[in-house]
Formats: C-alpha cells, structure tokens, sequence
C-alpha cells in the first residue's frame, strides 16, 4: 500500500477572504450543500483513528480550505495529540497546512515550529498583482495582513513556501512578481495556473488565463529563475524542480505533473471523502469518515473508476514529443468534457509546447548538472 495522504478541510468553504477566482467556491455552489460548517471533534477523531488502522506507510494531513485557520488553534493542538494517540505503529507522519496568512499570530507561528507543520501561504506577488483579485469581504486589501502573517512564520523558523495563482495580472506581471518574491528573500514558490469555473468554457472572466499568456509566463519566468542559476543563487520553483526530477528519471511528485490522477482523500467538514480537491461535489462522494472504512472508500473509488478515467490520453498527445513530461497535465485543465464524456486535450497543451521548446536545452543542462553533483 502506498502512504496515505488527506486534505482536510476543517473550516469547509468558509473563508475572511473573496478571492475572485476561488475554485473551491465555485465547487461549493454546484453541490446541494454548499457548507459543511465546522468539523466537529468527534469527526476529527474518528478521521485519525481510522487513518491510522488503516495505513502502512507515511501519513501526509495537509489541512486547506476555504481557511482552515477559522477553525481555530485549539482543533489543531487536538488533532496533533490525536494523532499520537492512535500512531500506535510509529508511523511517519507529516503536518502541512495552506493558509492565505491573514488570521496568523505569534502562538500560531509557535505551534507550527513546535510540531514541524510545513505551511503554504497564498501571495500573488506585489500589492497590485495580489490585491488585483485576493481582497477582504468588504473589498479592502488583503497584502498587508499576509506580508505580516509571513514576517510571523520567519521570526519563528517555520517552514513555509509561496503559492501564487496565475491569473491575467500575474502573467502579465511575472518579472515584478519574481523581482519582489526575491527582494524580501522568498526562495521557496509554488506557481499554479488560474482555474475558470467548472464547467465552462475558460476566458470569459476578468482573471481568465489564456494558453498564450501562460505560455508566455512560463518563458518568461524560466529566465529569471535561470539567470539566478548562473549567479549560484538557487530558487525552488515546484514546477521547474519536478521537470528536472523528470528528465532524471525520478517520478514528479506533484499531482497532475504524471498525467494521471494520483490518490488523495479529500475530508470535508462533515467527514465527508472525495478523490480530489478539484472534484469535491455530490458525484465523487467516496464517503464518511464517521460512518466508513479508508478501505470501503477506497473500493468505492475504484467503483467510480476516478483514476482510470485519467489515463485516457487524447489521441494528438500520443505522437506529441513532449509526453514524457507533459502527459496531458491534470484532468481538471481538460474540463469542460466532450458531449460523449471524455475529457479534452489540456488547456494549456500549447503553453506548454511553446515552454518546452524554449527552456528544455536549459532544463536538460540542470539535470545534467544535478546528476554530477550527485554523491557516488
């Protein structure tokens, strides 16, 4: 069995943010339910005794939202001693959580060192580019907040990368955006391509992310991590590290980067199970935590054949010299589906062929370069 990883969302949908673009706020409003509240104590327990009967490997508990720091500290101190409680076999585990930095204090930043979480913080980029769609409710800004919930997590050596959405502004902006990132020492960063609605046809929305534009951004932001390279100053961006684990031959270990679905348990609030944080509607209910099994969820995964469906390569992909690190991407990018109900070449196919031609001599080189640097 492979290690288990969970995504729990203990605040549900709810967020003190309106980002504009949400993808988790859209899916809240194509299910009967739109909010599953908070999640209780008892599912939060019954969610670690179960993990913990059923797993063999490595725990991953990754906690997001909405933001799941609306749930408060006092649910996460429980959910760390439940977790010794019920890890009677001495599993590894491993805390992480997403946070869009606004709501962090000292005793937060503290308990994170303290139990070793490794946090993302949401920032995308300068005040203009971040405040262009991530404000508060009442339409104010929200960088200030998260330029001081990161200063919080520094002061206190937490672990923590930067995840930034690209949308419209950011692409346009991305020289800027590195530009700050670097200025205020930010090494560790997460870009992930803008999501229009499920359902629709992508492009009709103010923060809308044409193939052009990501392509151009991808380029663009290469040759600032490149030109950090050559000065020996070395800058993790995920998706440039992956492509080199990649041509190494080393599996990318972010989801979507393989071209098939990889397996994660989504918990809402209520306990409720899903494949995946993009797929969280009343189709792809695996189950409940306080009512069944991880293995009668996982056969009811299996039932829905949510993984298999992935593997369908779109027939253009087959003779495309890029597959080997393309794979047609995450299925979410391939929505919405064809009237038969198979899923579409990706969005960005041509974002990415443009990128790969451009950057893969380079890439190639990094590789080559890690591979010596390799100890023997």
């Amino acid at each position: 069995m492979p290690p288990i990883n969970l995504l729990v969302k203990p605040a549900s949908g709810q967020c003190n943010l309106h980002c504009e673009y949400c993808f988790y706020c859209d899916l809240t409003q194509k299910r009967e339910q739109a909010s599953y509240g908070m999640m209780t104590e008892e599912t939060l327990d019954n969610m670690m005794r179960r993990v913990f009967s059923f797993a063999e490997h490595d725990v991953t508990i990754a906690y997001q939202g909405g933001e799941p720091t609306l749930r408060g500290l006092d649910f996460f101190r429980l959910s760390v001693e439940l977790q010794k409680k019920y890890n009677t076999r001495h599993l590894p585990v491993h805390n992480a959580l997403q946070t869009n930095g606004t709501l962090l204090t000292r005793e937060w930043a503290q308990f994170f060192r303290e139990n070793r979480f490794l946090l993302g913080v949401s920032l995308d980029g300068t005040k203009e580019t971040n405040d262009a769609f991530r404000l508060t409710k009442a339409g104010k800004s929200s960088y200030s907040a998260v330029q001081h919930g990161i200063e919080l997590l520094e002061s206190e050596g937490v672990d923590f990368n930067i995840l930034t959405v690209v949308h419209a502004r950011t692409a346009r902006n991305i020289g800027k955006v590195y530009g700050a990132f670097r200025r205020r020492g930010l090494r560790y960063l997460q870009f992930i391509p803008c999501l229009d609605p499920l359902g629709e046809t992508p492009g009709s929305h103010p923060y809308s992310l044409t193939p052009k534009a990501y392509g151009d951004f991808l380029c663009r932001l290469f040759d600032c991590w490149w030109q950090d390279i050559e000065k020996g100053e070395f800058v993790s961006i995920r998706q440039f590290d992956n492509y080199v684990q990649m041509l190494l031959g080393i599996p990318p270990e972010s989801c979507g980067m393989s071209g098939v679905c990889s397996l994660q348990n989504v918990v809402e609030a209520d306990g409720g199970v899903y494949p995946c944080d993009f797929y969280v509607t009343d189709r792809y209910y695996l189950g409940n935590v306080n009512d069944n099994s991880f293995e009668e969820i996982y056969q009811k995964r299996e039932e829905l054949r949510f993984i298999e469906e992935s593997l369908v390569p779109d027939e253009e992909c087959k003779t495309c010299e890029w597959r080997g690190l393309c794979g047609n991407g995450c299925k979410r990018y391939r929505e919405p589906r064809r009237e038969d109900g198979t899923f579409r070449r990706n969005l960005f196919c041509e974002s990415y062929r443009q990128f790969f031609s451009y950057a893969y001599p380079r890439l190639r080189a990094a590789a080559m370069e890690l591979s010596r640097r390799a100890p023997r």
